[in-house]
């Protein structure tokens, strides 16, 4: 029988409906008034026991008043209302007395966050897709060849027989080449979902999915096979790319020959996912634990790392915490506030507008200075940052703080953080920071 978190609300239905006292029904079920009050008002749990005993005094069963468990309803519709005036304090009753208004709404929750995040991946790639800006230039280009061509044909009467032929042939090979453009855009645009598509980009996105393809762990490392990693990296198609597969997999490489498989998750198991904690036990440098941790095999946190200009480097998701590939990530990320503080740990618990995964993440972030290679070396700094879903949220939990993805796709009515408008709200985004 799952003791819900309405039972007080169901209660106190029951016990009016049947025109009863609350001190009386205290009384015969040998409780103090007080105490039956704030159960009524779901301020305090209710033992099994007492909830048999309120149900034999209202003659009606235990699962009456328990009902279903609805804490996963409950969440979804807290989450939902983040960022607006809704009434939060009133959603346990607001469930109870509308239950399928209350699932309609949670489930239209879960496809406007879906929407949102399809949203957030066109926007960023129309606007900095490198593959689809060449095309577009080259498509708008033979159109702007044509349009004179033709002005030209169509203004000038008397042309000369052979240059008229040869402004047929322009006219006809930029055709062409427009219809080709078209072609290939069009077949780009389908493809987005994991086609030919998927295949172009930058080199970042070159080398995400090489790691994504590998699930993020270089299992042949483990082995001591680096030379077998490296050719694989040599495999990628992009100069850029191969470099920097080249890079992150000597990086990985000591980070293996400093922490070990059997250490990290014997750490692990005893602290769990705490780099500070697993790097003072082990002595190893701090970023290096962060790495570690969410690159071992079949690991479901997230990773970011950024440089001094927080720039982001590195990006592993985590799900439904979508990271930006192009463009600035929300400045309300703790990886932010640890770049600006090097040296200080900073957590927090994170809820992300318009999201469509878990409905909180804890934050862990820490940045530290990059050792100089030499006397008047400038000062560097790198921040990571582990993103870690919360699975489990206790009834009487804080609202947790609520960052976006980037400015252009976030829902987050009036943040002081903004810099641009959000293409979801139109004028509701609020005042942009700096205008």
């Amino acid at each position: 029988m799952a003791l819900s978190r309405l039972i007080g609300s169901r209660l106190r239905d029951q016990r009016q409906g049947r025109g009863l006292l609350q001190s009386d029904v205290a009384a015969r079920a040998g409780m103090s008034a007080s105490y039956l009050n704030l159960i009524e008002h779901n301020r305090r749990r209710v033992s099994a026991q007492g909830l048999t005993r309120l149900a034999e005094v209202l003659g009606c069963t235990p699962d009456d008043l328990s009902g279903p468990d609805e804490t996963g309803l409950t969440q979804d519709l807290r989450d939902g209302a983040i960022g607006t005036s809704a009434e939060i304090d009133r959603i346990d009753e607001f469930v109870l007395r509308f239950p399928g208004w209350a699932q309609a709404m949670a489930q239209l929750a879960g496809r406007v966050a879906l929407a949102e995040r399809t949203v957030a991946a066109l926007n960023d790639r129309l606007d900095h897709d490198p593959y689809l800006s060449h095309t577009l230039h080259d498509l708008l280009s033979a159109l702007s060849a044509v349009r004179s061509t033709a002005a030209i044909l169509v203004e000038t009467p008397d042309i000369e027989a052979d240059w008229q032929a040869r402004f047929y042939r322009n006219l006809h090979d930029d055709s062409e080449r427009m219809a080709r453009g078209a072609e290939a855009l069009t077949a780009y645009l389908d493809g987005f979902e994991g086609g030919e598509a998927a295949q172009v980009g930058t080199p970042h996105e070159e080398l995400d999915r090489w790691l994504a393809a590998q699930g993020w762990h270089l299992a042949g490392l483990e082995e001591g096979a680096l030379d077998a990693v490296l050719a694989d990296a040599e495999t990628l198609q992009s100069t850029a790319a191969r470099s920097m597969a080249r890079a992150v997999v000597l990086r990985a490489a000591a980070d293996v020959a400093a922490l070990p498989m059997a250490q990290m998750q014997a750490a692990i198991g005893e602290f769990g996912p705490d780099p500070l904690r697993i790097a003072a036990r082990l002595g190893a440098d701090t970023l290096a634990v962060f790495r570690r941790i969410a690159t071992l095999p079949g690991s479901v946190l997230g990773l970011v790392i950024c440089d001094a200009s927080g720039g982001l480097v590195f990006r592993k998701p985590a799900a439904g915490f979508a990271i930006p590939r192009f463009g600035a990530s929300c400045p309300l990320w703790p990886l932010f506030t640890a770049l600006r503080r090097p040296m200080t740990a900073v957590e927090q618990q994170v809820a992300v507008t318009g999201r469509a995964g878990p409905s909180r993440y804890l934050l862990r972030a820490y940045a530290q200075p990059v050792r100089p290679t030499h006397f008047g070396a400038p000062d560097m700094c790198d921040a990571a940052m582990l993103i870690q879903p919360v699975t489990t949220v206790p009834s009487d939990a804080r609202q947790p703080f609520a960052v976006g993805t980037t400015c252009r796709i976030c829902v987050q009515v009036d943040c002081e953080a903004r810099r641009e408008p959000s293409v979801l709200m139109g004028q509701k985004s609020g005042p942009v920071l700096g205008f």
